[in-house]
């Protein structure tokens, strides 16, 4: 399988004064497409640096980061922001969206900043909604939907733009139970579609949903585990 994300050794020193913090050390993962990995660990384990840098909203101080074989290693702000918007589609705990914006306005963003004409622009926003089954709401908007329903606005606007891997950090952290499970099953969805997601998530029950949990501690990785297939027991992951 190819790698859609490789990082080789990478550490990330941040120095204030004469404090010296190494957020990550030597860090070396490879995540293949179509892989669906989640990412946990204590607050202050690396695991949000890690996700900045495979996020390209950061650079390692050492080692080296690929994303689809390009080595993002001394590349610019500007060609960084490129990566981000050709190759990585974000899902923020917050949602994030524009809240006097259309559901639908929210997901084309993304193209606008591609300069992807408005008439394709408008067909690929919609058929990203009707993927997160919300095309019946794409005029609402953000306060006149439930958290649930503007996270699934959310991973539209991630998805949109067909990238290489989708980033979601603590992608259920404002939900409920009962809305957790049904955001995970879209996940769980487009993943069986082939799409490739990383994901941090401090709570087991969402990890489960995942194929691979990788978690972190003082800045390393303490374990990378496979998880069984939930297509071979017949259900999806997660009893939430």
């Amino acid at each position: 399988m190819e790698d859609v994300v490789r990082t080789i050794r990478i550490s990330k020193v941040y120095s204030s004064g004469e404090q010296r913090v190494e957020a990550l050390k030597e860090v070396s993962l490879s995540v293949e497409r179509g892989d669906f990995l989640s990412i946990m660990g204590a607050s202050g384990s690396g695991k949000s640096t890690f996700m900045n840098i495979i996020g390209c909203l950061d650079l390692p101080t050492s080692g080296d980061y690929w994303i689809e074989g390009e080595n993002v290693r001394g590349m610019s702000k500007n060609a960084l922001a490129e990566i981000r918007n050709r190759k990585i589609g974000f899902v923020f705990q917050g949602f994030n969206l524009l809240s006097r914006t259309s559901a639908l306005e929210n997901v084309e963003l993304p193209l606008i900043y591609g300069r992807v004409p408005a008439v394709k622009r408008r067909a690929k926003a919609i058929a990203a909604l009707e993927m997160v089954g919300l095309a019946d709401r794409s005029q609402h908007y953000s306060n006149q939907m439930s958290g649930g329903q503007q996270q699934r606005v959310a991973i539209a606007r991630a998805l949109v733009g067909e990238p290489s891997i989708i980033l979601a950090d603590e992608p259920t952290g404002n939900l409920d139970t009962a809305t957790s499970s049904e955001i995970m099953a879209i996940f769980q969805k487009l993943n069986r579609q082939g799409i490739t997601i990383v994901m941090v998530t401090h709570e087991p029950d969402i990890a489960a949903f995942s194929k691979r949990n990788v978690v972190f501690r003082d800045g390393r990785i303490l374990s990378d585990v496979q998880l069984p297939d939930p297509t071979e027991t017949g259900r999806s992951r997660g009893n939430l």
